[in-house]
């Protein structure tokens, strides 16, 4: 299993630099403007022949001057439970403000481990200045400069001495695991239930209740399989954080560490936004999809015109990625769950098919001369 990286912290002080330093990418958008495109937040990192995942909390904070501080409260909260490792950014050219404090109150409290980092140390004397951050109690500041790239091979190197080797997990690998991801209370522990026959996941109608990636075997009628839930009890007093982050945060390891996808969508409410970013994160990680709307028996009209307009629509957001199959079911009523384990089979054998050269240059390369053929005559015709 992969492990995860969040990087917490204030606004404005290069969390977004360090994520796109780190993934070696730009994906992060570097600006405050509302309505930053959430996806690009998540990112792979390689290091000395290890990778691991990183999540930009940062992306995921609504911008309001009344509960801008609040947010970013929760967002170290999730972060923490859900996290292997926590980035702690701070800034020397601004040092220790109110929110860094309250920051670094809640990570010493976690076991987790924990790297305070100094950004924007781009010269000596910044260095000397670094050492006021010693004051959060959360020991050695390691100084960067997210910008110029200047000693974050020496946090990487930290971050890895630190990050304990992800947990092995007692599966078979050679056994397809398909992981049901989707938003809070679409339906998910419900849909394993009615697999299984048994309440082995606890369902609850409180949307966020799901907690830890369960792996459950099933052998029955044909199949064999894993089905990875995130499920689990989650306290009460928690659902108030902001659940689309935190659906997001948990489906990331389920989707690493799956061969297909079983994307769980609420009829009642339709395609969605927190649906979109799971979307994009099962695209990122190159895994098959099976697309569940769930909840079909509260649906009043069920004509074919309805279906193929629910089906349009679905397509229309995923776009250009449309070559997945579309399934609508009552995990409560059971209705067409098995048709979700025979199609989530199908896509896995798709997935896992191997053409030999000689089968496919017989398809091939009669296509090309067609092609071919019918390019010439048109330049001829010219």
């Amino acid at each position: 299993m992969a492990n995860l990286v969040a990087i917490v912290g204030r606004p404005n002080v290069g969390k977004s630099t360090l994520f796109n330093r780190l993934t070696q990418s730009r994906r992060a958008i570097v600006s405050d403007t509302a309505g930053t495109t959430r996806d690009r937040q998540y990112g792979k990192c390689q290091w000395n022949g290890r990778e691991f995942s990183i999540v930009d909390t940062g992306g995921w904070v609504v911008k309001s001057d009344d509960i801008f501080e609040d947010a970013i409260r929760k967002q170290v909260i999730v972060a923490t439970e859900e996290a292997d490792l926590v980035l702690f950014l701070v800034d020397t050219e601004t040092g220790i403000t109110d929110w860094d404090e309250d920051v670094a109150m809640i990570l010493r409290r976690t076991k987790l481990p924990v790297i305070l980092v100094a950004n924007k140390v781009d010269n000596s004397g910044q260095y000397y200045e670094a050492a006021e951050f010693y004051k959060l109690g959360l020991g050695e500041p390691v100084c960067i400069s997210a910008a110029t790239g200047g000693g974050t091979g020496d946090l990487l190197d930290l971050l890895l001495e630190k990050m304990k080797d992800a947990p092995d997990e007692n599966i078979e690998e050679e056994i397809p695991r398909f992981a049901v991801v989707g938003r809070p209370n679409a339906g998910k522990s419900s849909l394993i239930n009615a697999f299984i026959g048994e309440d082995r996941n606890i369902v609850t109608e409180i949307a966020g209740t799901t907690r830890d990636s369960i792996y459950t075997r099933y052998n029955k009628f044909g199949f064999d399989f894993y089905l990875v839930d995130t499920a689990g009890i989650r306290r009460k007093n928690k659902v108030t954080e902001d659940l689309e982050f935190y659906s997001v945060m948990r489906s990331i390891r389920s989707i690493e560490n799956s061969d297909v996808c079983i994307l769980m969508i609420d009829a009642t409410r339709g395609i969605e936004a927190q649906d979109m970013n799971i979307f994009q994160l099962i695209q990122k990680n190159n895994k098959s999809l099976v697309v569940v709307v769930n909840k079909w028996d509260l649906v009043q009209d069920k004509t074919q015109i309805v279906i193929k307009t629910f089906e349009n629509a679905i397509r229309n957001r995923m776009a250009p990625f449309v070559d997945f199959p579309i399934i609508f079911c009552s995990a409560l009523t059971k209705q067409r769950i098995f048709k979700v384990l025979e199609t989530a089979k199908q896509v896995y054998l798709n997935r896992t098919m191997h053409i030999g050269t000689t089968k496919l240059n017989e398809v091939m390369l009669p296509v090309i001369e067609q092609r071919l053929h019918h390019r010439s005559r048109a330049s001829t015709s010219r």
